[in-house]
């Protein structure tokens, strides 16, 4: 895996065609130990074939084949050679391009439906049941499977719903095998890759790790890199990578912006430099970036803020560092980020999707950025993220601790960024985190923000008397790798716990509410 953007050679290309599940199939299949990577449909398929991939899988999405301006494929990228995998809209698109029949015949299936394995021992369905649960999501439906094609199995209402051709490598099912309600998906999914692909299970975090190594070496090779530390899991783990790959080449700075949570600057002194060993250089900003912020509400505006002035920060600590070192001349040519492929993903980048919001990483950098970028962990998911930290010998309080924007409290004001509105949500923030440890809850809940609408008061009684106070809200979230979310079912005990000490002890505020959307519609942090 290289250090900078696009991807890996021999990946298994996942086309999206708009299918909500697009993500979730790249994850499955570095589940399976075999790396992927998402690329749009409109991107040429002879771009697609220079990436030299293992093989190729095409997502669900929206349409209908025979829709006005649906998503259409060259049908070189089933002649040249590369094994392909069809599911839902992938599959039907499959069927009519090499001259099979999609019917728009009122044989609509969504949800749970049942399978009926017609070739028990056919590559996709080897060892799994003939009888077994899928989950479906279509309109049209295949009637004839292409010549040369087998048909291997199908439901009461759909005569094909997957189709074999061991010949050509070529594989389809009407289903979507990527999700858990889908009950032998994963196995199906395995066979593709093993069985009729042939690839060899052999993305590990070992080898990430090696390979970031040997890429981070070769990009930065004698010069030396900065790296912005906030503490979260994502820098910590893309400094330790980079340190072990470049020693004291890299220094790393950590911004004081004034926008972290309570107890944070000190624990990235004390717990990361014990763990590591790196070089910290502490820069306090807080007036600076409190100076910037000043009278903006507008979140993106906000996230577009903060990223300018780490980058300013950055610069300013690029020629104390030089000083410091006594090294005339010496360049700190690197700027090392925590960037996810979630991130890249949201921020419209790389994959054709919609710009769901500029990451402070991606979307929210200054055009005249003075650094070349090293994002050693660009291409990973959170949960891969954390395992990379595991194989690097981090501690677990860094690797298994809750993710934490870069833009910090900043984007968990809704409203104008000040010291007291700050101060406000550190204290809050720090209750609520302190009763989910107390009551076990750290592991069960992928992230809690706190947040804090500034912009709004509401009416309560305290002390016998009335208030007008802030609301805060609790946004707890389960997940697997931020691409999705749904909200964490806590006990009531623990969230009465968490609004009695907030309305007690946090001054101006009287109200504690509980935001229980999913992601989608929602996003999981506020802003």
């Amino acid at each position: 895996m290289p250090a900078v953007p696009p991807a890996a050679p021999d990946a298994v290309l996942v086309v999206d065609f708009g299918a909500q599940y697009a993500q979730l199939i790249a994850r499955r299949v570095r589940e399976a130990r075999v790396y992927s990577e998402i690329v749009p449909s409109t991107m040429p398929v002879a771009e697609m074939l220079a990436k030299n991939p293992k093989a190729i899988i095409l997502s669900g999405g929206p349409s209908s084949v025979y829709a006005e301006g649906a998503p259409t494929l060259d049908r070189e990228i089933f002649e040249a050679g590369v094994p392909v995998f069809g599911m839902c809209y992938g599959f039907q698109l499959m069927a009519t391009t090499l001259g099979g029949a999609v019917d728009d015949n009122g044989a609509r299936e969504y949800g749970r439906t049942p399978l009926a394995v017609s070739k028990a021992g056919s590559t996709l369905f080897e060892g799994t049941p003939t009888e077994q649960s899928v989950w479906m999501s279509h309109g049209d439906a295949c009637s004839a499977a292409p010549e040369g094609f087998t048909v291997t199995a199908s439901t009461d209402v759909v005569p094909v719903a997957a189709f074999e051709n061991d010949e050509k490598k070529l594989y389809g099912v009407q289903y979507h095998p990527e999700v858990m309600h889908s009950t032998h998906g994963q196995q199906v999914l395995e066979h593709f890759l093993y069985r009729g692909a042939g690839i060899e299970p052999d993305w590990t975090t070992h080898n990430v790790v090696e390979e970031q190594i040997a890429a981070i070496q070769a990009q930065v090779g004698t010069k030396r890199a900065i790296c912005g530390l906030s503490g979260g899991v994502d820098s910590a783990v893309a400094a330790a990578l980079v340190q072990k790959a470049i020693g004291d080449q890299l220094t790393c700075v950590y911004v004081d912006h004034g926008l972290m949570r309570k107890g944070e600057t000190e624990q990235v002194e004390k717990d990361f430099v014990a763990a590591t060993g790196v070089q910290l250089k502490v820069v306090d900003a807080q007036e600076r970036f409190l100076n910037a912020l000043a009278g903006v509400s507008d979140p993106e505006e906000k996230r577009k803020i903060i990223g300018r002035e780490f980058i300013r920060v950055f610069e300013q600590a690029q020629a104390e560092i030089v000083a410091e070192a006594g090294a005339e001349g010496e360049d700190v040519a690197f700027l090392v980020q925590g960037t996810l492929y979630p991130d890249v993903v949201e921020s419209g980048g790389g994959t054709g999707t919609a710009n769901i919001k500029s990451h402070h990483n991606v979307g929210g950098l200054p055009d005249d950025i003075e650094f070349e970028l090293v994002e050693p962990l660009r291409q990973l998911f959170k949960d891969e993220v954390r395992m990379v930290g595991q194989e690097l010998g981090l501690p677990e309080e860094i690797v298994q601790r809750q993710p934490f924007p870069g833009p910090g409290l900043g984007i968990r004001i809704v409203g104008e960024v000040t010291k007291e509105r700050l101060d406000l949500l550190r204290e809050a923030d720090a209750i609520a985190r302190e009763e989910l440890t107390a009551a076990g809850l750290d592991r069960d809940i992928w992230q809690c923000p706190v947040v804090l609408l500034a912009d709004v008061r509401s009416v309560g009684v305290q002390g016998d008397g009335r208030t007008y106070g802030h609301p805060i809200v609790l946004r707890p979230v389960s997940s697997e790798d931020a691409m999705t979310a749904d909200w964490t079912r806590m006990p009531y005990d623990v969230l009465a716990k968490i609004s009695t000490r907030i309305t007690n002890e946090v001054a101006d505020v009287n109200r504690v509410v509980l935001d229980v959307t999913s992601k989608p519609p929602g996003t999981i942090e506020w802003e």
